[in-house]
């Protein structure tokens, strides 16, 4: 009997560590799964458009994850499984958009530079220090960006539409990079945040601080926090 117990006993804990390293693993490798976005709101999205201004300021309070989470997915989350289609429209579906968050205070997310992965709804580390201060320094000082807890930032690959759409194509990503930012800035006052879009920054500056390849171009810099 004390056999037969000891051996269920090991057999339950050898089931509950594979379940644990199997749930762990993507944090193992700096990927960190984001909490199931929601279709439903408290706020309707007329209110939303009436009442969303630039804001500046912010509360010296951390996001929750869940805020996180419905911004991303709000800018480039997939919205038609079956045919890959995302919350904002492109240019012959092809989606040269990437977005970037930098972490500086979010209630049980590490600080750090994530790069969103909206295939699985995750963002992956690409380096653990807050670097809020460096892309303050090459965005001509504007302080939104030292004050907010997290930042958005979009780049794009022009490449990706002008094989098809060639010189037409910076048109079509500009103009994709606005349907973004104004889906996260709608998004951001439906969860009771507000943000800025910031368009004046070095752009080698950026590339140097995100550590981004040559041929990616940075397009905005969305600071977001709790609006005072």
């Amino acid at each position: 009997m004390k056999f037969y117990n000891f051996t269920l006993y090991f057999c339950i804990l050898l089931l509950l560590s594979k379940f644990m390293i199997a749930n762990n693993k993507n944090i193992n490798n700096n990927m960190f799964k984001l909490p199931q976005f929601k279709l439903k709101g408290n706020i309707s999205i007329e209110e939303a458009i009436d009442r969303r201004r630039s804001i500046r300021d912010y509360l010296d309070q951390p996001l929750k994850i869940e805020d996180v989470s419905q911004l991303l997915w709000a800018g480039q989350g997939i919205s038609d499984p079956t045919n890959k289609f995302r919350t904002a429209p492109s240019a012959g579906a092809l989606y040269p958009i990437k977005l970037y968050i930098c972490v500086g205070n979010v209630s049980n997310l590490p600080n750090g530079l994530y790069y969103y992965q909206n295939s699985n709804h995750s963002i992956i580390m690409l380096t653990n220090i807050d670097i809020r201060k460096n892309i303050w320094e090459v965005s001509l000082w504007q302080n939104s960006i030292i004050k907010a807890p997290i930042v958005i930032i979009i780049t794009a690959i022009f490449d990706i539409t002008k094989r098809k759409y060639g010189e037409r194509a910076s048109q079509y990503v500009y103009i994709e990079a606005g349907h973004i930012a104004q889906n996260i800035l709608l998004q951001a006052y439906a969860l009771g945040l507000g943000g800025v879009p910031i368009g004046a920054f070095y752009d080698d500056g950026i590339k140097n601080v995100l550590k981004i390849p040559k041929d990616e171009t940075p397009i905005y810099i969305i600071p977001i926090g709790k609006k005072k």
